[in-house]
């Protein structure tokens, strides 16, 4: 398990057993190990504002040598969230094997979700998500990607930071949704970051939401390690909130393209 997870959920000793192992079970469910890449370095934090959520994340090397990020949001929160957020990773997992085409598979999950939408007029709302699905070239540093009603991710690169293109609305509501896919050249010594709304959404005691300006400001003015900047924009956000809770999850993912000198040696 990354370094970077939460920890155990049965601490929380005054919830139901059931909803205890169900925590610890939708935890099982992401990935115990960060990519090891020749050409990047990976880290990711992760803290749920129950012990069930909606948030989900993953890496997975594809079969033609290309590696594969996503990271989504379920709509809600809790337990009914967290459902959804099982049948979506699920759902994922199974979709990408072999030659994986980021448009094509996330149109192929609207449409999976929309199946259940379908079901009720009461719930339908409940069988939707935002998701960034990012597919890597090793061999030329290409990301193609889909943001489907995601948080825009950010590249920082030198002393400039860049904002992605979101690419379509968020899955689950339209059978026909507006999604395309992008690309872009990733570049040595760049660093990307993706993350969930419950990043920004956080509310201080005086009623401050966290807010994008300030996460662009963290990250321009942050130079540690990917890890270093993960634990020292936590620590941000949890000084924002002071006494407040959490009161969405929160997931952050950073990858720092290795400099071309650094990926060498390998």
């Amino acid at each position: 398990m990354p370094e970077a997870m939460t920890g155990p959920v049965l601490r929380h000793t005054s919830l139901p057993i059931d909803m205890l192992l169900a925590g610890e079970v939708q935890r099982l469910l992401f990935p115990k190990d960060l990519p090891s890449c020749e050409w990047c370095r990976v880290g990711v934090k992760n803290r749920m504002a129950t012990v069930l959520g909606g948030d989900f994340f993953d890496f997975i090397p594809l079969e033609d040598g290309c590696q594969m990020i996503l990271i989504g949001d379920a709509t809600g929160h809790g337990l009914h969230a967290s459902i959804v957020m099982s049948l979506v990773y699920g759902y994922l997992h199974r979709a990408v094997k072999g030659v994986c085409n980021p448009l094509a598979t996330v149109a192929d999950l609207n449409r999976f979700l929309r199946s259940f939408a379908r079901r009720s007029a009461r719930y339908d709302h409940f069988f939707s998500a935002t998701l960034f699905f990012g597919v890597i070239n090793p061999s030329n540093l290409v990301m193609r990607y889909v943001s489907a009603g995601h948080p825009t991710g950010m590249l920082r690169r030198g002393t400039t930071l860049a904002r992605l293109t979101p690419t379509g609305h968020p899955l689950g509501y339209f059978d026909q949704p507006d999604l395309e896919e992008k690309s872009f050249q990733l570049l040595h010594g760049d660093r990307l970051l993706l993350y969930t709304d419950g990043l920004i959404d956080g509310l201080s005691p005086a009623g401050e939401v966290f807010g994008t300006r300030r996460l662009e400001q963290l990250v321009m003015g942050m130079d540690g390690d990917h890890m270093e900047f993960l634990e020292d924009l936590f620590s941000a956000v949890h000084e924002h909130l002071d006494v407040q809770p959490l009161l969405d999850d929160c997931t952050t993912i950073v990858l720092d393209l290795k400099s071309r000198a650094t990926a060498s040696q390998y």
